[in-house]
Formats: C-alpha cells, sequence, structure tokens
C-alpha cells in the first residue's frame, strides 16, 4: 500500500491538518510572533537582537554590515510575503498578530545605516515601533493590500519612514 504524495500526513512540511510548518515559523520568526504582550515588539527585538548578534561576533565594517542587512531583508520579504499569505489563510485573519516577519523586515529596514551601538539601536527600535504602530500616510492605505502583500509591505513603510529620521539623527545630534 503506497500513501499519496498529496497526502498531508506524507509531507514533512506539512501537518495532517494541512498546516504548513515553514510559512508559521517564517510569519511568525521562529516562534518570536507568539510573544506576549506586543507580538510585534517582540519581533522587531529579535531582529534588532539578530543584528547585534551579527555586528557583535564579526565586528564587520559598516559596508559589510549594511551588505548582510540588505540580504537578510531580501530574505524576509521573498519568503515573508508568501508566509504571511499563508498564515492569514489559515488562520482566518486578515492581519493575524502572530505574523512578525513584516516587523523584522521593517526594523532591518530602520537599522540598515545604524552604527553598532546601544543608542542608535535603541533609536531605530523605538522609531520604528512608533511609525508601525501609528501607521502615517500613507502606510494605512498600503496595508490594505491583499493578503502576505498589505501585511508585509506596510511595515517596509514604516521602516523607510524610521530609517529616514533616524538618519537625520545621526546627522544633526
Amino acid at each position: 500500500m503506497t500513501m499519496s504524495t498529496d497526502s498531508p500526513a506524507s509531507n514533512p512540511v506539512q501537518n495532517k491538518n494541512g498546516t504548513k510548518y515553514w510559512a508559521w515559523t517564517a510569519a511568525t520568526f521562529f516562534g518570536a510572533g507568539f510573544g506576549k504582550p506586543g507580538p510585534g515588539t517582540w519581533g522587531s527585538v529579535a531582529a534588532l537582537l539578530l543584528w547585534a548578534a551579527f555586528a557583535w561576533t564579526v565586528h564587520p565594517s559598516t559596508l559589510t554590515l549594511a551588505l548582510a542587512l540588505s540580504i537578510g531583508i531580501a530574505l524576509s520579504l521573498i519568503i515573508g510575503i508568501p508566509a504571511a499569505t499563508i498564515v492569514a489563510r489559515e488562520s482566518g485573519r486578515k492581519d493575524p498578530q502572530i505574523v512578525v516577519i513584516d516587523e523584522v523586515s521593517g526594523q532591518w529596514i530602520t537599522l540598515l545605516f545604524t552604527p553598532f551601538d546601544l543608542r542608535h539601536a535603541l533609536i531605530a527600535l523605538v522609531l520604528f515601533r512608533a511609525f508601525d504602530m501609528t501607521k502615517p500616510f500613507p502606510i494605512r492605505r498600503i496595508e490594505n493590500l491583499p493578503e502576505g502583500w498589505g501585511i508585509v509591505l506596510d511595515d517596509v513603510a514604516a521602516g523607510l519612514y524610521a530609517l529616514g529620521i533616524a538618519s537625520l539623527i545621526r546627522i544633526w545630534f
């Protein structure tokens, strides 16, 4: 007796209910999205800690750190948009709070040109969370894009806003 390859039981990336493990793992950023309270803040902190761990252990040049972040941002978008779509569909919610890969993308965008030190890291964290929570124009409109696109790209916009303000703060202060 052979089992169908289309059966969820025969698929190691999908459980018997059809839930796709890879999407839930990516969308929750390895479980950070289950943090309480404020899963989005936990996702942002996880992104910041990963950035800090890389910078602290590797001691990269500014260019290398920016390149590594750019790769991370690209991967979080390429994997995150479809993962967010799948989790939204499977959970039956338009923008599930447990999906934090969008916060990871946005936080990494904010950190893109940030020097590795505590003061600048905290400024980047606070600015990104402020823009992510308040969603100034046109971020609220971007949120209306379909499925994973809206879930993720509104945080990309918040990250770009925060990057701009953080850069101005570094220049002027």
